[in-house]
């Protein structure tokens, strides 16, 4: 079709290279996909493009690859999956993306045109279905104006506060063809960032006795998180960051303070509630951040709240708010950063929440003779600053946000929106943006199972990955809070689990089963040096449950707590 002249010196091609062409003006180098006859000529249309198509063994692995990327770039995260179950499948990386505020695109095979309301085979209203989920879910009709659905959608997906967008394609709309131009990309919109509004914010801080920064959310960068320490250091500033975004300020820094996370220091709570005034950067302040919206009431004035964020609905919807700023956070701290008038005014009080962070370090022994606080605490004191660690849901993952210290941003990848499986795929899509770094997944043995099919993605495309599973043959969390509300009746959260290291030899990668803490470190460096995927299963005691309590224990508290 590419040889066919076309109207007014534009070249005829079908919709798939109109498609793809596009992709490449906004800079896409690999998408990700499982290949479905709904898209044919989008597939042709990636043949000797240049972008890599990573082919994935399941939609909901593919989704998640293409939301990590979109963390690991600032740019969207690109998917392509079929219709129907395709889709389907594909909607936990978009529910990710959303809450993450990470830019996606995922591109959907859809159903003939005229074949539409007739519950055709695999046929789902994209519009309505992604509707609540996606900032964007639209079906692109006509050839002609692929450029321009597209272009939107990685506007849209930018723009604000970022997010997944989903593009329904036709198959008969694909196969078409047209002379539409190429658009080149459009224009980001950025607010920017006023005097006024830094020295608004300076004043407040004058006033306040308990500041507290809060940083998270979406729009950062390594420069961002620079200027954000060159602030807090200046003017002596605790700063705690939220749910899995503790890359975004060095752990090793004096005003470090913790993370607002799930299993939050109980210090760090009470500190939450003391402060007089938040300066929030970036996030949404949820119900995660502010302990189920215990520690603070959005019924209750209370504080003096400055929130900066580059959705301008977002602040003030469920807190009130003493000053809003629609803006990106990596502007707000590039400016604060700049305000040379330094101030010593809170050392005591930075100095007690830093104090109490170094408490909250200290590992507190679980039982058995692998302990995952000293495997993560052997991590933490023995990667590079910049290897990248990824994680998906499970007790499992409290020992990484409680122990690891991370150094440098981009270095932690994570759902804030707590998706099982993810941890795996993304660790495959960091090792594929930066082959240079070492990528470490820590996954759950529950966890590890819903997205462990990719191994096979990792080994095709040479993904070589470390992961280490957390083995207690049980789904870890959810037995937690079993036990604390059903006390002894155990149900559902048991399981029968494989020989993981036999498992990733059998897809052709490094297994190895570690059974005493000892062991680890020199299992760590054989399967770094393997130099394929591999896997490192622990064999935990079935008491570690987690950070702070053994199953024993957290029984027995279960038990107190209904008896009263």
């Amino acid at each position: 079709m590419t040889g066919l002249a076309g109207g007014h010196g534009t070249k005829l091609r079908h919709g798939g290279q109109i498609l793809v062409e596009q992709l490449r003006l906004h800079g896409v180098a690999r998408v990700f996909s499982v290949p479905g006859e709904s898209f044919l000529a989008a597939l042709d249309g990636l043949h000797d493009s240049g972008i890599a198509n990573i082919v994935c063994r399941h939609e909901g692995g593919a989704a998640m690859m293409a939301e990590a990327s979109g963390k690991l770039t600032g740019r969207p995260g690109v998917a392509f999956v079929t219709r129907g179950p395709g889709a389907t499948n594909a909607s936990a990386g978009i529910h990710i993306a959303r809450q993450d505020s990470t830019p996606m695109i995922l591109f959907v095979g859809q159903i003939a045109r005229n074949h539409r309301d007739r519950e055709a085979f695999q046929e789902v209203d994209y519009r309505a279905f992604f509707g609540p989920l996606a900032k964007w879910a639209a079906e692109v009709e006509d050839t002609a104006r692929l450029p321009e659905y597209i272009n939107r959608a990685f506007h849209v997906a930018m723009s604000g506060r970022p997010g997944p967008v989903v593009l329904a394609l036709p198959e008969d709309m694909l196969s078409d063809v047209s002379t539409a131009p190429a658009l080149p990309p459009t224009a980001p919109a950025r607010a920017g960032v006023s005097l006024d509004q830094v020295h608004a914010i300076m004043a407040s801080l004058s006033r306040a006795e308990r500041p507290l920064i809060i940083a998270g959310g979406s729009d950062w960068s390594a420069e961002a998180a620079e200027d954000l320490r060159r602030f807090a250091e200046s003017q002596n500033l605790p700063v705690t960051v939220t749910f899995r975004r503790q890359d975004h300020f060095d752990n090793r820094a004096p005003q470090y303070a913790g993370d607002l996370g799930v299993g939050m220091n109980p210090k760090l709570s009470s500190r939450l509630r003391e402060a007089d005034m938040l300066l929030v950067l970036g996030s949404r302040l949820g119900d995660i951040a502010t302990g189920g919206y215990e520690l603070m009431d959005p019924a209750e004035a209370g504080k003096t709240i400055l929130h900066v964020h580059p959705d301008p609905d977002l602040p003030g919807s469920v807190f009130r708010t003493d000053l809003a700023i629609t803006a990106r956070p990596s502007d707000m701290v590039a400016a604060l950063a700049a305000q040379n008038a330094a101030s010593g005014k809170w050392a005591d009080w930075t100095r007690s929440a830093r104090a109490e962070y170094e408490a909250w370090q200290k590992p507190k022994e679980t039982p058995g003779s692998v302990k995952m606080e000293a495997v993560v605490g052997w991590l933490s004191a023995n990667l590079p600053d910049d290897a990248i660690l990824t994680n998906g849901a499970g007790n499992y993952a409290a020992f990484l946000h409680r122990y690891f210290r991370f150094k440098r941003y981009g270095t932690q990848l994570a759902p804030t929106s707590g998706s099982m499986g993810y941890g795996f795929p993304a660790a495959i899509a960091a090792k594929l943006h930066d082959p240079a770094k070492v990528v470490v997944c820590l996954a759950g043995d529950g966890c590890f199972q819903m997205t462990l099919n990719e191994m096979s993605t990792a080994r095709q495309h040479g993904a070589n990955v470390v992961t280490v599973v957390a083995n207690n043959g049980r789904y870890g969390t959810i037995r937690m809070h079993q036990e604390r509300h059903y006390p002894g009746r155990v149900s559902g959260t048991d399981l029968a689990n494989p020989d993981f290291a036999a498992l990733a030899r059998a897809y052709g990668g490094h297994g190895e089963v570690v059974e005493a803490t000892d062991d680890f470190s020199a299992a760590f460096e054989r399967a770094l040096a393997a130099e394929r995927p591999a896997v490192i299963e622990l064999k935990l005691d079935p008491e570690a449950l987690s950070t702070g309590l053994t199953l024993s224990e957290t029984r027995a508290l279960g038990e107190r707590t209904h008896r009263l």
